[in-house]
């Protein structure tokens, strides 16, 4: 029988915040192991957790309608078990619930999202520990408007769950509700699974499409995704997948590429069959990589590949790239910045974005987390649209959109360009759906009589129009980005382990040392790199603060220093803050500029920044 302090003690290995409560569950304790059982602390940690997020949706409820709770999984072997754990206390606690099995994190949403136009009161909860190896697995929350809770949420959340571990009645309120809750009803909600699985596949299915094409698909003339498909059958165009045993193995994704001529193939296809890391970034790559080098041989259209995390709620990509004759795989910024330009330009394609003099003739703005590259601030000035920062997390991110939107902005596009991938409204999580559609976008919607495609816009208005060409490639529209090197998140040299678990003391220390450095260094950073002065950020949740006089006040969130040049324009920034999701300390650069000074500096900057960090890590 498990103890208190044994629950207390696992909870104090997990890490609780909007991206996901997260530990390792696997019984074995070790964050590979792949069995799909869990200990009896995960099983009351799980139903705990169930029974809070049922009080929250009965305090939520204006009525007396019944809280509809949907269940998913990714493909971990330790879902079931969790799932089985909350089922029987959210129908005790009077929840209507609905089991999917295994779902991709966006399909849940657009599930949830469906069910609460439909007038249901419906919240999700998603099992899933994202991008973490195999024996970890979490616990997400989200509301009928299809994203994981905000972030003040979930401190609410969190709180009550806490709380709730500590009553003293603890072990008889789960035991009652276990064993209040009908075994006929428990039957039905797993009896039920295929039905519930096809309602959210059909209902992400359609929400697709709806986001793909946008709210002004159609302009009375011109149709994107008949124009899309009519050019496809003119250029054919193929994608390849590394679904590396994810979610969306059981997802959408084939049905719906080739529903408008894409042409589709796949490796590692099986739910659950996990043959590589999980976070798709480098060597994960890599075997999607040679499958698009193997279609590619075959068949010459074969232009693009991607690579889903575990609940395929992101996917970064490989493309064929003409330049060099080879396929490789993309950085997770360049993937970002890829489908900024190709949303931007979608929205002047519809004349939601258009200019006058030079300015824009609605507020249009993109939303980032804060160590996305300073490439989207080149892009966004291109089409006359703002940027706005929030701390890394996507409920940050998704919930600093919100705001832009309630404040007249159109937001079509945001997400955290430091991990790949993006976020498409309406959607509110971040999908390689979307992001694939984005590429497609680029390379398909092209131009027509009197209208110009994407890629020319993104030329017109960038002042590159010498780079369009009507048969121009996916390597002539990267080649248009702007130039910037950055750090990769998920490289070793992004990553710290540090012994300071008092952020804000280490920051403070960090002040005094950058303090002293800039003092010591400035003149050689003018010379050398043009470097002028610099600026501090400190980010937290939604609000960016500006030249905060504590470096401390960045708190747990993010801080940032820009360097500016001669004419006060940002032109490089280091970047710090401690994952919520991971026991590390996550540091970057980002520079503007290409070859090998560049990339000089970059190395430059990176290691500045962890000698810094260091030297106040041990004070």
């Amino acid at each position: 029988m498990v103890n208190k302090q044994e629950i207390s003690d696992v909870l104090d290995k997990m890490i609780l915040s909007a991206s996901g409560w997260r530990g390792i569950f696997s019984l074995c304790g070790n964050e590979e192991g792949s069995t799909d059982k869990i200990d009896e602390a995960h099983c009351k940690i799980s139903t705990a957790a169930a029974y809070v997020f049922s009080e929250y949706m009965h305090a939520l409820s204006a009525n007396s309608q019944k809280s509809l709770v949907l269940l998913g999984t990714d493909t971990r072997p330790t879902g079931k078990a969790i799932v089985d754990a909350m089922i029987p206390v959210l129908i005790a606690s009077d929840c209507d619930v609905q089991y999917a099995g295994v779902t991709a994190a966006p399909e849940i949403m657009a599930w949830a999202r469906k069910r609460g136009s439909q007038g249901a009161a419906a919240g999700f909860i998603y099992i899933s520990a994202s991008h973490n190896p195999i024996g970890h697995n979490g616990i997400k929350f989200g509301l009928a408007d299809g994203g994981v809770l905000a972030a003040e949420e979930i401190t609410k959340l969190i709180v009550s769950f806490r709380s709730f571990l500590e009553k003293e009645d603890f072990f008889n309120k789960i035991k009652s509700l276990v064993s209040a809750a009908s075994t006929d009803i428990i039957k039905k909600v797993y009896s039920n699974t295929a039905q519930a699985k096809k309602e959210a596949f059909d209902a992400y299915y359609d929400f697709c499409g709806d986001v793909a094409w946008g709210s002004k698909a159609a302009d009375g003339v011109f149709d994107i995704a008949a124009v899309i498909k009519n050019n496809i059958v003119k250029q054919p165009l193929g994608i390849v997948c590394d679904f590396n045993g994810s979610a969306r193995t059981l997802s959408v994704d084939k049905e719906f590429f080739t529903s408008f001529g894409l042409k589709f193939e796949c490796i590692n296809s099986e739910p659950g069959q996990i043959v590589h890391r999980i976070v798709p970034e480098g060597e994960s790559l890599e075997p999607c990589r040679l499958l698009l080098e193997k279609a590619h041989g075959r068949d010459a259209s074969f232009m693009l590949g991607y690579v889903p995390d575990c609940d395929g709620d992101r996917g970064n990509l490989v493309i064929w790239d003409d330049s060099i004759k080879k396929a490789r795989s993309l950085e997770a910024q360049e993937v970002f910045a890829l489908a900024c330009v190709a949303e931007l330009s979608h929205l002047v394609w519809t004349g939601e974005l258009s200019l006058d003099a030079g300015k824009p003739l609605a507020k249009v703005a993109i939303a980032v987390n804060d160590p996305t590259s300073m490439r989207i601030e080149r892009i966004a000035e291109a089409f006359g649209v703002s940027v706005f920062r929030a701390e890394v997390g996507e409920a940050n991110v998704v919930g600093l959109a919100r705001r832009m939107r309630e404040q007249g902005y159109i937001v079509r596009i945001l997400g955290e360009g430091s991990a790949g991938g993006n976020i498409t409204h309406p959607s509110a999580v971040r999908d390689p759906i979307h992001t694939v559609l984005a590429i497609v976008k680029l390379l398909s919607l092209r131009s027509i009589t009197g209208k110009s495609g994407l890629f020319e816009i993104w030329c017109k208005h960038s002042g590159q129009e010498e780079k369009y060409r009507d048969n121009f490639t996916l390597a002539d529209i990267i080649t248009s980005l702007p130039q910037f090197i950055s750090t990769s998140a998920y490289s070793e040299s992004a990553v710290l382990r540090i012994n300071t678990k008092d952020h804000v003391l280490l920051k403070d220390r960090y002040q005094k040392i950058f303090l002293r450095e800039w003092e010591e260094q400035k003149n050689e950073l003018k010379t050398r790199y043009g470097i002028c002065r610099w600026e501090a950020i400190a980010y937290n949740g939604m609000n960016e603060k500006r030249n905060p006089v504590k470096f401390g006040e960045a708190g747990k969130g993010g801080f940032k220093i820009n360097f500016k040049n001669s004419t006060d324009r940002d032109i490089a920034y280091i970047w710090m803050r401690g994952s919520a999701t991971e026991p590390v300390f996550r540091i970057m650069a980002d520079i503007e500029g290409s070859g090998e000074n560049s990339r000089q500096f970059e190395r430059f900057l990176l290691d500045w920044q962890r000698r810094m960090i260091t030297e106040a890590d041990k004070e």
